[in-house]
């Protein structure tokens, strides 16, 4: 099995992509606010085999903040449930939307992504995690090889 990260993903580009989902491992969208250095971001990301809450595994979208107002994340919150559905959790600094819709597509993906850059004035980078691409796969799925982080391991 061999795993493919691709980083520094703008919305316009993953738009373009053309996968096999069924590949996509996982997903993350860093959405930074300026200015950069004050390090205030947002991260929603989904795990395909859920993201790790105790002891079980969550499936459905979470998010991370990083220097936000815990007075804004109501309206974060609400946006992706409005969006997504799911049942809200938290746990630290992340918050779960347990069973809410799933996304694997690049379009939808960065839909997102714009959404959330517009709603909360951020700007979005993403990373994907594929497992077993095949050369064929990431060069016909127009998937960059300068954005390529390769993953050691088998």
């Amino acid at each position: 099995m061999s795993k493919q990260r691709y980083w520094k993903i703008t919305p316009d580009e993953i738009e373009k992509f053309v996968y096999d989902e069924s590949k996509l491992l996982n997903w993350e969208i860093k959405c930074t606010k300026e200015p950069e250095e004050e390090a205030r971001f947002i991260g929603v990301f989904m795990y395909r085999n859920g993201t790790p809450y105790d002891y079980e595994s969550i499936k459905g979208l979470t998010y991370y903040y990083n220097n936000i107002p815990r007075t804004e994340l109501p309206s974060i919150t609400k946006f992706l449930q409005d969006k997504f559905g799911g049942k809200e959790l938290e746990k630290g600094e992340r918050i779960f939307l347990k069973d809410s819709k799933e996304l694997y597509s690049g379009k939808d993906i960065a839909a997102l992504a714009r959404e959330i850059e517009s709603k909360f004035k951020t700007t979005a980078i993403i990373t994907l995690e594929f497992q077993d691409l095949t050369q064929e796969e990431m060069k016909g799925g127009g998937l960059p090889e300068a954005k390529l982080l390769p993953i050691p391991g088998k």
